[in-house]
């Protein structure tokens, strides 16, 4: 069941994008708010910066995300510490691309740890599941043998989480890939099990450390600083399902993790040419 209200609000912000997705099994989509604003050179630029203004407080700890609109919400974010509008922020970065960007913008930083409570993280989604906020991440190219799974331990430990999207990205039907972490160890038999899986709706590509990619991942495939492959499950037709596509693949052997994450109450922050939609999803049914 999915409940909504619009409230529009006067401000000066610039925007990004949005649309649907259906799936309503895992979550509870019940608020939306829109909030008015001019013409903007870039899709996620006010989304990023309603993200800071909206969620960020004094004092807190954030996880910093990582992608395009990750690195303009760390930059807003920077400019806020430097004016005095926020105070004693400390980020916890998910990626060497975030912890270059926070530096950057000159964020004091930690390391994330046990014990550590992050109050606040954003982050990009590369789709969005309309129906439920069901995420896609890890599409992004990897740097340093970095694998995306920093990401969902920083998204899953948060207090509050938010995700900055455009409006294609949040859509009922969602194609391409599902990056998905395995063991390197009989990865050949892991690839063609998740192949026979998704027949007909996917193909699975080993991903490359650099060269053109292929399904075997040519010559030179990825590796993570854990030692771990990267298979992209191309999907050629619309996913319906994504919470049932992850529990698929996660009873393959081998497979360590994979880039959706469910089962997390968040914010999403739609960005369009003309507005920001804030998207609540606060019952997660497990």
């Amino acid at each position: 069941m999915i409940s909504r209200t619009s409230i529009n609000i006067s401000s000066n912000w610039s925007i990004p994008f949005v649309r649907k997705n259906s799936c309503g099994s895992l979550g509870l989509v019940r608020k939306c708010r829109v909030v008015c604003t001019a013409d903007s050179s870039t899709q996620f630029f006010d989304a990023a910066k309603l993200t800071v203004y909206k969620f960020v407080k004094n004092g807190m700890v954030v996880g910093l995300g990582s992608g395009t609109a990750s690195a303009l919400a760390i930059q807003h974010l920077g400019k806020r510490l430097n004016d005095g509008s926020l105070k004693d922020i400390v980020g916890i970065p998910s990626s060497t691309f975030s912890a270059t960007e926070a530096a950057r913008a000159g964020i004091p930083l930690s390391n994330y740890g046990d014990g550590i409570q992050i109050d606040f993280a954003f982050n990009d989604a590369n789709a969005m599941e309309e129906s439920s906020l069901i995420s896609v991440i890890g599409r992004r190219k990897l740097e340093g043998g970095e694998s995306f799974l920093k990401e969902k331990i920083i998204a899953r430990s948060a207090h509050k989480l938010a995700f900055i999207v455009a409006q294609g990205q949040y859509t009922k039907e969602i194609y391409g890939s599902i990056p998905v972490i395995i063991n390197c160890g009989n990865w050949l038999l892991t690839a063609e099990e998740i192949d026979d899986l998704f027949l007909g709706d996917a193909e699975v590509w080993r991903r490359p450390a650099f060269g053109n990619a292929d399904p075997l991942g040519g010559n030179f495939p990825l590796v993570t600083t854990d030692g771990h492959h990267v298979l992209d499950v191309i999907f050629t037709s619309p996913i319906l399902d994504l919470g049932k596509v992850a529990e698929s693949l996660e009873k393959v052997e081998g497979v360590v993790d994979h880039g959706i994450l469910r089962n997390i109450p968040c914010f999403a922050l739609i960005g369009s040419r003309n507005q920001v939609k804030i998207v609540e999803n606060t019952s997660v049914i497990p």
